[in-house]
């Protein structure tokens, strides 16, 4: 569209960039309140379902935050209290996050399909004192209730739930005057349960000045924002993709966001949306554009859209061509984590090379490593590390909170470890090959998942796929594929073998799937990446 972008020259920004630390630091205060003094600002541009819409200003979320503090400081939530916020794409979600920062009580997130077991979990191990959620979730959360002892404050929001205070209620009986607390940049800020791949899930702590500043680099230079965007993200709040995205990336660079409130992801609905609406830049995880490719693109126009991008795993090739075509915007990758920001992008101002994650972010000295902890030479597949000395890098994690022990093993050296995989190549660019754990080892051959993947979903009869390692007699181990078919293909072993020779013409023929099964869907974590550990498990039989 001609615009010019946030990085013109990303050699020039990467070497230059650099952050300033405040003492102190309150993203409520020093951002949310910042943009509310120019009085009609909009923040956020919500609709649901049932074509409601409201629009909120800077200044609206200020006051309300503030008054949600008063209520929240009543209800005996202190600063340093740990508050857990399940709710969906509810407007009460963001005010009730800026509301935790302003008083600086730690906020953590959760998604509503959190079961009765999962909630008492958390709230035993962050020891909760409060929880924000809707009727649903409380109904859940009463069953367990007593378990949790810590939990003194109970908040409900759409309808009155016996036992619970009504968010409604409480919010316009607080005072619209609350003095922002004076917040160090040490102390906690979000609280996020991050699932690895054993085990119980570990609290990833955030601080106040690392991560919302940190984000600054989210926003500004890969998601491209500025003050008159309106910027979508496709997200569930209970995942920290909601803070990068949908929270901290867009508002410290004083964009509004465009929320759409609804229970399931329907791909024609958003495209809808999107042409009607006018967002100019989209997020979403590469699942999201894998089913908007499988619609009929050209019964829409995009006519306000400029830039769009995707996180959470790497995106195939073929998906990126096919949404360039319909929509003039390249799909630009960013990889990154829970205990972090943005790690590595494709930011707009580089060359997109379809597959990769792009280059390090400013401020992150990002590098692949051997298992000694030294710097690989290109083309070299090794641990993707983050250089934690002399200088921590703002936007990582400060700890696993409790877990001295499972915090000292991320880290080597003068290194934080991603439990990712990758190789660089000689331009600087990074390719993500797959979980440590997810790397398939055949008959000597290491195969990375998302190889496969993307082989597979260039046939027309792939939907979407997962690829794991499966138990074989004589090579130890071999690539299995789980394969959703796209709308009007019927599996059998006809098609089973015209993928084999499909994957074998187009990339390594040892990389080929000796077995495929279809499936109708496959188990994803809440932020949509698929869990190929639980594929794995029932594969070892260890599920």
């Amino acid at each position: 569209m001609g615009q010019t972008h946030n990085m013109a020259d990303y050699d020039e920004v990467y070497r230059s960039f650099r952050y300033r630390v405040p003492e102190h630091y309150n993203f409520a205060g020093d951002v949310i309140d910042k943009w509310a003094e120019h009085p009609n600002r909009l923040a956020m541009w919500w609709v649901d379902d049932n074509g409601l819409e409201v629009k909120k200003t800077f200044r609206e979320l200020s006051i309300i935050s503030k008054r949600l503090a008063n209520a929240l400081t009543d209800q005996g939530v202190k600063p340093g209290d740990v508050v857990m916020l399940i709710l969906q794409r509810n407007i009460e979600w963001w005010e009730a996050v800026t509301a935790c920062i302003r008083m600086g009580a730690v906020v953590a997130p959760g998604t509503t399909q959190l079961t009765a077991k999962d909630l008492k979990f958390r709230a035993q191990k962050a020891e909760a004192v409060c929880i924000i959620t809707n009727p649903e979730v409380a109904e859940r959360f009463d069953s367990i209730a007593d378990e949790c002892p810590s939990v003194v404050s109970r908040i409900v929001i759409s309808n009155t739930v016996e036992g619970w205070s009504f968010y409604d209620d409480i919010v316009a009986r607080g005072s619209d005057v609350f003095l922002t607390a004076e917040t160090s940049s040490r102390d906690g800020c979000i609280l996020y349960f991050t699932s690895g791949t054993t085990g119980l899930p570990k609290m990833a702590l955030h601080t106040h000045a690392s991560y919302p500043i940190g984000h600054f680099t989210t926003g500004k230079y890969w998601l491209d924002l500025r003050e008159d965007d309106l910027h979508w993200n496709i997200s569930d709040t209970g995942w920290a993709k909601a803070a990068w995205s949908s929270y901290f990336g867009p508002w410290i660079c004083g964009s509004a966001l465009f929320i759409h409130h609804t229970n399931r992801f329907d791909p024609l609905k958003t495209l809808e949306f999107l042409s009607r609406y006018p967002v100019t830049t989209l997020c979403g995880a590469p699942t999201v554009y894998r089913m908007f490719v499988l619609q009929d693109l050209s019964r829409f126009t995009f006519p306000n859209l400029r830039h769009c991008v995707a996180a959470g795993e790497p995106l195939n090739p073929e998906i990126i061509e096919a949404w360039k075509t319909a929509t003039g915007c390249t799909i630009r990758d960013g990889y990154g984590q829970t205990e972090t920001v943005l790690l590595c992008g494709m930011f707009p101002c580089i060359e997109p090379r379809f597959g990769s994650m792009g280059k390090p972010s400013p401020g992150i000295d990002l590098d692949v490593i051997d298992g000694e902890g030294h710097v690989v030479p290109p083309n070299t597949e090794g641990d993707i590390a983050i250089r934690v000395a002399p200088h921590r890098p703002l936007g990582l994690f400060r700890e696993y909170w409790k877990e001295s022990e499972r915090t000292a093993s991320a880290f080597e050296g003068d290194w934080y470890l991603t439990g990712d995989r990758a190789y660089k190549d000689d331009d600087g660019y990074f390719w993500f090959v797959g979980r440590s754990d997810d790397v398939i080892l055949t008959s000597g051959y290491r195969i990375g998942p998302f190889e496969v993947e993307s082989a597979l979903i260039e046939h027309p009869a792939v939907a979407e796929s997962a690829v794991v390692s499966s138990p074989d007699e004589t090579r130890g181990a071999v690539v299995k594929a789980f394969v959703i078919l796209a709308p009007g293909y019927t599996g059998n072993d006809v098609l089973v073998k015209e993928l084999q020779d499909h994957v074998k013409k187009v990339t390594a023929p040892y990389k080929y799937p000796r077995k495929i099964t279809f499936v109708e869907s496959l188990p994803k974590t809440i932020s949509g990446k698929i869990r190929r550990v639980e594929l794995r498990s029932m594969e070892w039989g260890k599920a």
